[in-house]
């Protein structure tokens, strides 16, 4: 039995473009709409509460001032820098997986969060995004009559 296969050579051509231009990107430092974009991304767990949503993130080797939390509209927004520990005393590295440079991170809020009341805490390497819900979001336990 014959298999017949049909071939879409620009189809290839484009895909490999893609990848291309990926690369690039990639070692220029570039996102999708040409501006910088992060060199890393901290580890980030997110967990909801009864009250609040609590964001932990993992940015060790920085401090609180490296760090920068904004909020606009419902969109949070962690960003910072953490610099390289390399020195000038001759040494040479023989394998570096630490990532060092910028990043970002967004977060889509929902509606039901007491943006006035955000509060952020950093310790041993982690910081804590503490989210808290309005009253009306909170869960309540409705009572069987």
């Amino acid at each position: 039995m014959t298999q017949m296969t049909r071939r879409t050579p620009n189809r290839t051509l484009r895909t490999l473009q893609r990848e291309v231009d990926s690369l690039f990107d990639q070692f220029f430092n570039r996102s999708s709409d040409g501006s910088p974009s992060a060199v890393w991304s901290p580890r980030t767990d997110m967990v909801e509460t009864d009250d609040d949503f609590r964001l932990r993130l993992d940015v060790p080797g920085m401090t609180k001032e490296d760090i920068t939390i904004n909020l606009q509209d419902r969109t949070l927004t962690v960003s910072g820098d953490r610099s390289s520990e390399r020195t000038d005393e001759g040494e040479e590295f023989v394998r570096v997986e630490r990532a060092f440079g910028t990043f970002h991170r967004t977060f889509t809020l929902p509606d039901a969060v007491d943006a006035d009341h955000i509060e952020a805490t950093y310790k041993d390497g982690v910081l804590t995004i503490t989210i808290p819900k309005t009253e009306e979001s909170m869960r309540r336990q409705i009572e069987i009559q």
